[in-house]
C-alpha cells in the first residue's frame, strides 16, 4: 500500500513561524492546478504495482481550493491509479475557510478526514503567530465540523512565549471538549527564513523558552493519556482507530508520491523532491517535464532514516529489522551508541525493540542523531 501527498502552495497570509513553501498570491492558481494534474498523470508508472491507500492534501492551505478543484485532483488520481475501496482522504484546512456551507460540501465529497490548523484557542496567541483566523472562528468551525465528520484532527502549538501552564491546559481541555479523536502538537520553533527570529530580535516577541516547551509537552502527554489517546508518534496523539494512516505510513517506511512544488517522494530506495518555486514548477510541467531531483539512498542513509522515524513512534526500532535490512555491523554500532542513553534512562530495550523512555521523548530527535552513522565500511 502507498500514499499520495498533494502540496497546495497557497496561503491567505504568512504565519510568522512557518517555513513551508507557499505563496500568498493566488494569481497562478489555475495554472498550478493544471500542473498538479499533469504531474499526477506523468508519474502514474511509479505506482503501477501498488494500491493507493491514502490521499493527503497539505500545504500551504488546501482549503483555499473549491470543492470542484479538489474533486478534479481526486478524480485524476482515481482515473490513473489503483485506489483501495475506502481510502483515507485528508484535507488540511484553516478555520476561516470552514464556513458551514464549505463543511457541508466537503462532507458530501470523497474527503473523509479533516486536519484543522487551530494552533491555539486564544486570541493573543493567534495574533502573535499572525494566523488568518481568530479564536471565535476556531471554536465555531469545530462546532460545525464535528457534526458532519467523525475523523478530525487538529493542530496545536505549545512553547508559545508567555503561554502559562494553565493556558496550555485550557487549550487541551477545549480540544477535548469537542470530542476530537486526533491531536497533532508541535513546539514553536524559530526557523531562520521566517518572520519570527526578526520579531524576537526586535523585542516584539519574547524568545522561545525550551524549558517551558518541555513542561507543556509533559502536560500534554499526561492529559491525553488520561483521555485514552495513544501517543503513537512524537507529535501525534490518536484514539484507537484514529491514527493518521497517511502519517503512519511515512513513519513505517512505506512508499509515497509527493505531488506539487517542494513535495518529496520515497520508494524505499530513492528519494526525490520537486523544485520549491511555483513558476518554475508550472513551466516545467507545461513542457511535460518533471521538475525534480532524485537521490539513490545508501544503506547508511536508509539506516539513519529508520532510526529517526522509528524512535519517534510507539513501535520503536526493531533490532531484527536492523540486521535483516542493514546487517550485523549496523546492529553492533546501534547498541554501542545506545548504551549511554540507556544508562541515562532516555532509551530502553524491550525484547527485540529499542524505545525512547518517557523522559527521552522530548529529546528523541537529538537522541536519534547520536545513533546515526556517517560511514561504515
Amino acid at each position: 500500500m502507498s500514499g499520495i501527498y498533494i502540496h497546495i502552495p497557497f496561503c491567505k497570509q504568512a504565519c510568522h513561524y512557518c517555513d513551508f513553501h507557499f505563496s500568498t498570491s493566488l494569481k497562478k492558481k489555475d495554472d498550478m492546478l493544471d500542473a498538479l494534474i499533469k504531474e499526477i498523470i506523468l508519474r502514474k508508472s511509479e505506482m503501477e504495482n501498488t494500491s493507493i491507500e491514502t490521499i493527503y492534501f497539505g500545504g500551504g492551505t488546501p482549503s483555499v481550493l473549491s470543492i470542484a478543484e479538489l474533486t478534479s485532483i481526486i478524480d485524476t488520481i482515481y482515473t490513473h491509479y489503483q485506489v483501495v475501496q475506502h481510502p483515507e482522504i485528508t484535507i488540511e484546512a484553516n478555520p476561516d475557510d470552514l464556513s458551514e456551507p464549505k463543511i457541508q460540501v466537503l462532507a458530501n465529497s470523497n474527503v473523509n478526514r479533516l486536519s484543522i490548523g487551530i494552533q491555539s484557542f486564544f486570541e493573543e496567541d493567534l495574533q502573535m503567530m499572525n494566523r488568518a483566523h481568530d479564536a471565535q472562528e476556531a471554536e465555531q468551525c469545530l462546532s460545525l465540523a464535528t457534526q458532519l465528520f467523525n475523523n478530525i484532527s487538529i493542530d496545536l502549538i505549545y512553547g508559545i512565549p508567555n503561554m502559562s501552564i494553565d493556558r496550555w491546559k485550557e487549550n487541551i481541555t477545549k480540544a477535548l471538549n469537542f470530542g476530537i479523536p486526533h491531536i497533532s502538537c508541535y513546539a514553536l520553533t524559530v526557523e531562520p527564513n521566517t518572520a519570527l527570529p526578526k520579531l524576537i530580535e526586535k523585542g516584539e516577541i519574547a524568545p522561545v523558552d525550551d524549558d517551558l516547551a518541555q513542561q507543556h509537552f509533559e502536560v500534554l502527554i499526561e492529559y491525553l493519556a488520561l483521555e485514552g489517546f495513544e501517543h503513537y508518534e512524537l507529535s501525534n496523539f490518536g484514539k484507537p482507530g484514529f491514527h493518521s494512516k497517511n502519517n503512519t505510513a511515512y513513519w513505517q517506511g512505506k512508499s509515497y508520491l509527493g505531488i506539487g512544488p517542494s513535495a518529496h517522494s520515497y520508494d524505499g530506495l530513492h528519494r526525490s523532491w520537486n523544485i520549491a518555486n511555483n513558476s518554475k514548477y508550472i513551466q516545467a510541467l507545461q513542457q511535460d517535464q518533471l521538475p525534480n531531483e532524485v537521490e539513490t539512498l545508501t544503506t547508511t542513509d536508509r539506516y539513519n532514516e529508520y532510526i529517526m522515524t522509528g524512535l519517534r513512534t510507539m513501535w520503536g526500532v526493531s533490532l531484527q529489522k536492523i540486521v535483516s535490512e542493514f546487517g550485523k555491523k549496523y546492529l553492533e554500532y546501534l547498541l554501542q551508541q545506545a548504551q549511554h542513553h540507556i544508562k541515562e534512562h532516555l532509551l530502553f530495550l524491550d525484547g527485540d525493540r529499542l524505545y525512547v523512555t518517557k523522559k527521552g521523548k522530548f529529546l528523541s530527535d537529538g537522541i536519534a542523531s547520536d545513533l546515526f552513522l556517517v560511514n561504515l565500511s
